[in-house]
C-alpha cells in the first residue's frame, strides 16, 4: 500500500482507476438517484444510489467528497428506513449478494463528523475476492481528477485505520478519516484476513481497502457465512474549516480531529490489575532466579532476555532506574538498587569519557564499539534522574559522560544514524530501509536529557543544547517518529522548554512528536485470532515500522507523558490532554498481558531469538502482536521488568494514617491532606472523560466508609467491588475524599 502526495493538477497524474472513472461518468451525467439529503455544520450531505454502490456526497462550497457506503456487483436496490436514535439517515439495500444496512450519523458536539456504518448479511455463504475503496475528493463539476490536495499520514501496518489530508483550492480545509477497526473483527475472523496498510491509496482514489484472501490459482476459502451479519465497515470523518498553514498546525489539527474521533468509539472494558503485588513479585525474581542476573568484575548484572544477552548499561539503568522510584514510593531502599547501582563504573570508559554500551569483557561476537544512536543517551537520562534524587555515583557517571554525548550530536548534526561506532563515529548503518531517515527521534531524548543536565547544574550550554535539538527536528512531520518512547521523551522535552522559555513553538512543536507518536498507535481492539486474549486497544508499535507492541516502549511512553501532563498545566491543547491520559490509562491493563504467566501457554513462543521464556518469572514478554501472531518470538525481555515499579510508583498511592491505599487510573498532579480523615487531590485528564478512583482495603484493617465529592458537589458513597470502594469522577476534577 503506498500513499501519494498529489499534484496540483490531475494532468501529472500516473493514470485513473476504474472506480475513479466510473465515478466520475456518474456524477457527470447525473444518474445517481438521491435517497436522502441531511446537513452537518454547513455540509449538504445527499446519499445516493449509483450502478453499483451507494455514495454519500458531501458538499461546502468547493470543498466536495463522496464517500462510498456500500458496494455490490451487478447493482442494488435501495430504500429509506426509519433511522434509529442518533442517526440522519438509515438505509436498506438488497442485491444478489445479500442485504446491506447503511446507517449514516452527523455529529457537531465536537468538530462535524460523519460516521458511515455498513453491515451486511450475506444470501449465501459468500467468498470476498475484491471490496473497492470508499473516499474520493471531488473537484470543479464533482471530478476527481481535478481534486487538489495532500495527503499527511496514512495508516502503517496494523495500527490505527487513519488517513489525514488537507484539501486545497477555492475551499481549503483538513479531513481525518478514521476507520473502527474494532467493529470489524469477525469479517477478518472470518475471511482470515488483516487490516494491514488497509487505509490509504493513490490520490484521489483512498479511504478503506477491505482485505481480501489473495486471488492465486487457488484462493483460499474462507466464506462470510449466510445469513450472519457482519460489519463491513465502520468510518468516522472529521472535517476541519483550517487547512493547515506549517507543521506544528497540522499536528494540532490532527490531534483535535483525531480527538473528537476518539470520543466516539466504543472503549474495550478496563480490567484492574495489582501492579504493586507484580512489582514484588519482579524484585523477587530479579534477586533469586538464576536466569536473571550474572556476575562479572564481583558486581550484580542483568541479563537482557532471560538467561541470555551480554549485560548492557541501558538494561542496568533502565532497571536501576525504575527500582530507585519504587524504593522512594514505599519508602523503603531495595537491596536490588545497590546490587544493580554497584557495578555501573565498569560501563564508563575512562578514555572515551563516556559511558558504554557493553562492559569492557564482552563477547568477541559482539562489536563493542558498536551503538545505536539513542542507546548512548537512554542510561544517561536514567542516570541524570538517579542524579536529580541525590545519587552521587549517578551525578559523576553523568557528568563524566556528557561532553561525549554532546559531541556525538555535534558531530552528526543532531541528524542521527541508525548505529555508529563511538570510537571515531563512523556511520555502520546510516538510514532505515529504502530512506535516508535515520533514528530521526533521538533528537527529543537527547533535549531531554541536556534539560536534565541544566536543571543538574544550571549551566546555560545544555539548555541551548535542547533548543538546537528540537530545533534541528523541524520539517519531519509524520516521519518523526522512530521509537515510540524516544519520540515520547520528545514530546516532553519540548513541553519542558516551552515551560523554561516561554517560547510557544515549544508547545506547538510537542504537538508535532505527540501526533507522530499516535500515528503509530493501535487504536482499536484487535479480536483476531489469538489476539482475543490480550488487548491492544492505543498499544504504539515499538518502531515506525515496527511489527508489535513492546512493554518497554509502553513504560517509558507512559512515564514520559507523565512528565508531558505535569508540564502542560491548563494550557495544554484538550484534544492532546484526551489522547495523552487515555494512553496512559489503557496502557495499566494492556500492560498486563505481556508477562507470560497471564496468557494461555499454548500462545508462547517454544523457541524465541533470545533466551527462553519462563511462565513461573515475572518478566515480560518483548512482543505482542495485532494480528494474534505468536507471543513472545524476541523473547522475555528482563529490561521490561521496570513496567511494574513505574505502573505502581505512579498509579497507587498510600495515605499516612489511612487504613487504604488509592489507586487512579488517571495522574494526580497535586494532592492535599485536608484533614486526618479526608484528602483532596487534582486529576490530570479531560473533563469530558471519566476517571476511576479505586479506595484498596489493607490487611487486617476494616475498610471504613468512604465518601467522594467533586469540584465542590455533595458528597456521595461509591460502589463496592471485590472488597474495594469505586468512584466513577471526571478525569479533570477536584476530587475531596472524606472517611
Amino acid at each position: 500500500m503506498t500513499v501519494s502526495k498529489p499534484p496540483s493538477s490531475h494532468n501529472a497524474m500516473s493514470g485513473a482507476s476504474l472506480c475513479v472513472l466510473g465515478l466520475r461518468a456518474e456524477l457527470t451525467d447525473k444518474s445517481m438517484r438521491t435517497i436522502g439529503v441531511f446537513d452537518l455544520d454547513g455540509r449538504s450531505i445527499t446519499v445516493a444510489l449509483g450502478h453499483n454502490s451507494l455514495w454519500a456526497i458531501s458538499r461546502r462550497d468547493a470543498a466536495r467528497l463522496a464517500v462510498r457506503a456500500a458496494y455490490a456487483p451487478g447493482g442494488l436496490k435501495a430504500r429509506k428506513v426509519r433511522a434509529g436514535k442518533g442517526e440522519a439517515l438509515r438505509v436498506r439495500l438488497t442485491s444478489a449478494i445479500g442485504e446491506h444496512v447503511v446507517t449514516f450519523a452527523a455529529a457537531t458536539e465536537g468538530l462535524p463528523l460523519l460516521r458511515v456504518t455498513t453491515v451486511l448479511t450475506p444470501a449465501e455463504d459468500l467468498l470476498v475476492t475484491h471490496l473497492p475503496r470508499d473516499l474520493y475528493p471531488l473537484g470543479a463539476n464533482d471530478d476527481p481528477l481535478d481534486a487538489c490536495g495532500n495527503v499527511e499520514a496514512a495508516q502503517r501496518g496494523l495500527n490505527a485505520g487513519m488517513l489525514y489530508w488537507r484539501l486545497d483550492g477555492d475551499t481549503p480545509g483538513s479531513l481525518l478519516y478514521l476507520q473502527n477497526l474494532t467493529a470489524l473483527n469477525d469479517y477478518y475472523n472470518a475471511t482470515h484476513t488483516k487490516p494491514d496498510g488497509a487505509v490509504g491509496g493513490e490520490w484521489p482514489e483512498l479511504g478503506y481497502l477491505p482485505p481480501t484472501p489473495p486471488q492465486s490459482g487457488t484462493p483460499p476459502v474462507n466464506p462470510l457465512p449466510k445469513g450472519k451479519a457482519v460489519t463491513l465497515s465502520d468510518a468516522l470523518i472529521v472535517f476541519h474549516r483550517d487547512a493547515p498553514e506549517s507543521e506544528a498546525h497540522s499536528a494540532r489539527l490532527f490531534l483535535q480531529m483525531l480527538g473528537s474521533a476518539y470520543r466516539l468509539l466504543d472503549k474495550p472494558p478496563l480490567e484492574f490489575h495489582d501492579w504493586p503485588d507484580r512489582a514484588e513479585r519482579t524484585l523477587r525474581d530479579l534477586g533469586e532466579a538464576p536466569d536473571a542476573t550474572i556476575r562479572h568484575y564481583g558486581h550484580t548484572y542483568a541479563h537482557p532476555y532471560t538467561a541470555a544477552e551480554y549485560p548492557d548499561s541501558m538494561v542496568q539503568v533502565t532497571l536501576l532506574s525504575a527500582i530507585h522510584e519504587y524504593g522512594r514510593w514505599l519508602d523503603r531502599a531495595q537491596p536490588m538498587e545497590q546490587a544493580l547501582g554497584a557495578g555501573l563504573d565498569r560501563f564508563f570508559d575512562p578514555k572515551l569519557g563516556s559511558i558504554r554500551r557493553y562492559l569492557p569483557n564482552v563477547g568477541e561476537d559482539k562489536d563493542k564499539d558498536a551503538v545505536d544512536s539513542w542507546y548512548l543517551y537512554h542510561p544517561l537520562l536514567g542516570l541524570g534522574r538517579l542524579a536529580l534524587n541525590g545519587d552521587g555515583r549517578a551525578r559523576r557517571l553523568f557528568e563524566g559522560s556528557i561532553d561525549f554525548a554532546i559531541e556525538a550530536a555535534h558531530h552528526f548534526k543532531y541528524k542521527w544514524p541508525i548505529q555508529y561506532k563511538v570510537t571515531d563515529f563512523s556511520v555502520i548503518t546510516q538510514s532505515r530501509g529504502n530512506t535516508d531517515l535515520g533514528q530521526t527521534d533521538v533528537g527529543g531524548l537527547y533535549a531531554y536529557v541536556m534539560l536534565v543536565a541544566f536543571e543538574l547544574t544550571d549551566d546555560p550550554r545544555f539548555l541551548a543544547e535542547a533548543r538546537k535539538a528540537i530545533d534541528a527536528a523541524e520539517g519531519m512531520r509524520f516521519d518523526l517518529n522512530y521509537q515510540a518512547n524516544l519520540t515520547a521523551w520528545g514530546a516532553a522535552a519540548c513541553m519542558r522548554l516551552w515551560r523554561i522559555t516561554n517560547q510557544g513553538r515549544y508547545l506547538d512543536q510537542s504537538y508535532v512528536y505527540l501526533a507522530s507518536f499516535l500515528h503509530n498507535c493501535v487504536i482499536w481492539e484487535s479480536n483476531i485470532g489469538a489476539a482475543r486474549h490480550y488487548h491492544t486497544f492505543l498499544g504504539a508499535s515499538c518502531l515506525h515500522d515496527g511489527p508489535y507492541m513492546a512493554l518497554y516502549e509502553c513504560f517509558d511512553s507512559f512515564a514520559a507523558f507523565e512528565r508531558y501532563l505535569q508540564d502542560g498545566g491548563p494550557d495544554l491543547d484538550p484534544a492532546a490532554r484526551l489522547l495523552v491520559s487515555e494512553y496512559c490509562r489503557f496502557a495499566l491493563d494492556r500492560a498486563w498481558y505481556y508477562y507470560p504467566d497471564a496468557l494461555p501457554k499454548d500462545l508462547l513462543c517454544a523457541e524465541p531469538r533470545n533466551g527462553h521464556i519462563d511462565t513461573s518469572l515475572s518478566f515480560p514478554l518483548e512482543d505482542l502482536y495485532v494480528g494474534g501472531d505468536t507471543a513472545g518470538q524476541v523473547g522475555q525481555e528482563i529490561y521490561g521488568a521496570g513496567a511494574a515499579f513505574v505502573f505502581a510508583s505512579r498509579c497507587f498511592h498510600h495515605i499516612d494514617g489511612a487504613p487504604f491505599a488509592l489507586f487512579c487510573d488517571h495522574f494526580l498532579m497535586a494532592s492535599e491532606r485536608t484533614s486526618d480523615r479526608s484528602l483532596s487531590f487534582q486529576l490530570a485528564g479531560d473533563g469530558a472523560s471519566q476517571a476511576t478512583v479505586r479506595i484498596i482495603g489493607q490487611p487486617r484493617k476494616r475498610l471504613p466508609a468512604v465518601r467522594a465529592a467533586v469540584d465542590g458537589a455533595a458528597p456521595r458513597s461509591g460502589r463496592r467491588k471485590d472488597g474495594a470502594i469505586l468512584f466513577d469522577v471526571p478525569a479533570n476534577g477536584r476530587v475531596q475524599l472524606h472517611w
